[in-house]
């Protein structure tokens, strides 16, 4: 029997919540561009993880409900969309014949982020992850072209699909909204002591910049 959509949800943050006592900051160069998946989304919102907390624990959160929305939506276009379904069965034909696959099974917390961290000016990098992908898609054929006819006719479907999308994000928003406490209360438990103690770090560092075992003290003018 399939599972309601609050279910799922609960499951997720379940999911979650687990995973969040391993979580540590990040030690390496912030990116300049910010998550498409993450940056204003009202799945966030509604789970009461705001700007302040770590792009981390949002990624691993808003991740895991987006399955969600994309397994419904995969199975009302298998059900009412012919058209869409089958350009996608043709789609995911064409991603089996990739040889080299970096951005599939990856854990919630990495999917959908970039290969490859940001260019660094003057440093070019000998390859990328994205590269090599790139050079597999090369060698494989395009999808046939379509009509007009099946052009206007598989918007139609896309819109009705992205409509369903929508619908069924709503619905996950309002599932959330449940679990706000749970979630704040494990954000105050394991993300916020860790970014106080990266603070008083970089407090004492800036007081003594060029002794870090120096008498916070004698930093003063």
């Amino acid at each position: 029997m399939e599972r309601s959509i609050e279910t799922q949800v609960s499951q997720a943050v379940d999911a979650w919540l687990r995973w969040l006592p391993r979580w540590e900051p990040a030690t390496h160069r912030g990116r300049i561009a910010p998550c498409r998946r993450c940056f204003g989304s009202p799945v966030l919102s509604a789970a009461g993880l705001g700007a302040d907390v770590p792009h981390g624990v949002q990624h691993g959160l808003s991740t895991r409900i987006k399955t969600i929305v994309d397994h419904a939506v995969a199975d009302y276009t298998s059900r009412n969309l012919p058209m869409l379904q089958a350009e996608l069965d043709q789609q995911a034909a064409r991603n089996r014949a990739r040889s080299y696959r970096p951005a599939e099974g990856l854990d919630p917390e990495f999917e959908g982020l970039p290969l490859d961290p940001d260019p660094i000016p003057g440093a070019p990098f000998l390859f990328t992850l994205g590269g090599l992908a790139e050079e597999v898609d090369a060698d494989i054929p395009a999808l046939p072209p379509l009509s007009e006819e099946a052009k206007v006719a598989l918007r139609q479907e896309v819109a009705l699909a992205d409509d369903y999308a929508n619908m069924v994000g709503r619905e996950v928003c309002t599932v959330l909204l449940h679990h706000r406490l749970r979630i704040q209360a494990a954000v105050s438990q394991y993300v916020e002591p860790q970014i106080a103690a990266m603070l008083e770090e970089l407090t004492r560092s800036l007081d003594a910049p060029f002794d870090p075992n120096a008498d916070p003290g004698l930093a003063e003018p």
